[in-house]
């Protein structure tokens, strides 16, 4: 083989083989869809004014978040949503924090008549995030919150 046909042919494979390590690359670097620093709180009513239960998430795609539904349950009775339930639930308000990241919350309003009517103790917050390219991901326990007096 001619010495500036094999010089050529190196080139070539050294030209494919960087393309072929940036396109591994950048398919490493994108993000799956995720949500994180998921986090509720619950505040009874006092005096005049309501209580609330807030959950908030963080949730990351990279092609950009849709929604988040969520959907707060006491452990007590003893339910166990799937996803495909959560599709009809609430939806938490998301604001993007970055091009891939929104910061999503949902408060639920809660009155001293509603408020005597909860079960008391643990409940627990499922949350499904739905990314613009469609992608979804279920979290059965998001979060954890109490109910007191």
């Amino acid at each position: 083989m001619p010495k500036h046909a094999l010089v050529s042919s190196l080139i070539g494979f050294a030209l494919v083989g960087a393309v072929t390590a940036g396109g591994i690359a950048m398919a490493s670097d994108s993000t799956e869809l995720a949500l994180t620093n998921g986090s509720a709180r619950y505040i009874a009513p006092s005096g005049d004014s309501a209580g609330s239960a807030t959950f908030t998430a963080d949730v990351r795609d990279d092609s950009g978040v849709r929604s988040l539904k969520v959907l707060a349950w006491p452990g007590s009775s003893k339910l166990d949503p799937t996803a495909a339930e959560l599709r009809h639930t609430n939806d938490a308000t998301c604001r993007s924090t970055s091009d891939d990241t929104s910061r999503c919350t949902y408060t639920l309003k809660v009155t001293k008549k509603e408020a005597s009517r909860l079960d008391r103790g643990t409940w627990y917050v499922s949350a499904l995030a739905t990314a613009k390219d469609g992608d979804t991901v279920f979290v059965p326990h998001a979060a954890t919150l109490h109910v007191n007096d």
